[in-house]
């Protein structure tokens, strides 16, 4: 696996997507991240990317500190080892992970509207249940994939010096529901009332915000998501929350300057019905 741990930077206006897909079938899990920041000469890109394949990482890559074109933009963005571009907006994308030798080559195309996402504080966007579908590359063996994820596009300026950690949550079901999830918490938070949530709930015909959605988590030694529970009050008239839990299947860290990732994928349940999803946990690093 190839890491490639940098510093990016903590100020400053930014505008990121991202993919993430999972096909359980064939045990493949992904991500990939593309950013832009900056104006003119000062134009800089980012990439962050990680596979899983049978549960285990097999290549990741991180760069935050490329130089792009004043022009870049997201109609198709070619950066080291990982390009995006936009078929059809808000409809079909495609992203190519292109390492060593390891890779997928994807087209996602959105099974839900978008849902808008105009908190936590500092950034805001959008996101979009998919389906995926193209092949991914393991030591030169090509395999399908076939399977859900979501595409996330955002923008806004996070202030690392006041954050402490930002949590996303994705849980992609086998019913075509879905669940975006997003927590902030602020550096001297006094517990999880007072951290930043917001929820939507996704399916191909409506795209719900979740009046209060809740999220716990169980880690491990190294403070690492295990386990997670999603309590979500859909509206504050009703009755009781819809509850959701996930199990880890498959994750990693990546130092990233000043900041630590915890990448992981997990098996989902919600009302009787299973499914898979992404929960990442972004941090400061210890130092």
């Amino acid at each position: 696996m190839r890491v490639v741990a940098v510093h990016e930077s903590s100020q400053g206006d930014s505008d990121a997507v991202t993919f993430s897909f999972a096909d359980p079938a064939e045990q493949l899990y992904g991500l990939a991240r593309l950013g832009l920041s900056g104006e003119g000469e000062r134009r800089r890109g980012s990439a962050l990317a990680v596979m899983f394949a049978e549960r285990v990482p097999v290549v990741a890559i991180a760069d935050g500190d490329i130089p792009v074109e004043a022009s870049a933009g997201w109609k198709e963005l070619s950066l080291p080892g990982l390009t995006a571009s936009i078929e059809v907006p808000l409809e079909r994308w495609s992203v190519r992970l292109a390492g060593e030798s390891h890779g997928f080559a994807l087209t996602f195309e959105a099974a839900s509207p978008p849902a808008r996402r105009s908190k936590p504080p500092e950034t805001e966007g959008y996101e979009q249940l998919c389906s995926v579908r193209g092949e991914a590359v393991l030591d030169g063996e090509v395999r399908p994939v076939d399977g859900r994820g979501q595409r996330g596009h955002s923008w806004g300026s996070p202030d690392w010096a006041r954050l402490a950690e930002m949590h996303t949550v994705c849980a992609w079901m086998d019913d075509d529901r879905g669940v975006a999830m997003t927590v902030v918490r602020e550096n001297g938070s006094a517990g999880h009332d007072e951290d930043e949530r917001w929820g939507a709930m996704l399916d191909p015909a409506a795209a719900v915000q979740i009046a209060d959605p809740r999220l716990s988590t169980t880690y491990d030694g190294d403070g690492r998501q295990r386990r997670a529970g999603l309590e979500l009050w859909l509206d504050e008239t009703q009755g009781g929350p819809r509850r959701a839990a996930g199990t880890l299947l498959c994750g990693s860290s990546l130092e990233l300057g000043q900041l630590r990732l915890d990448c992981s994928f997990m098996r989902w349940t919600m009302d009787g019905v299973v499914g898979t999803g992404r929960y990442d946990v972004l941090r400061r690093a210890a130092w």
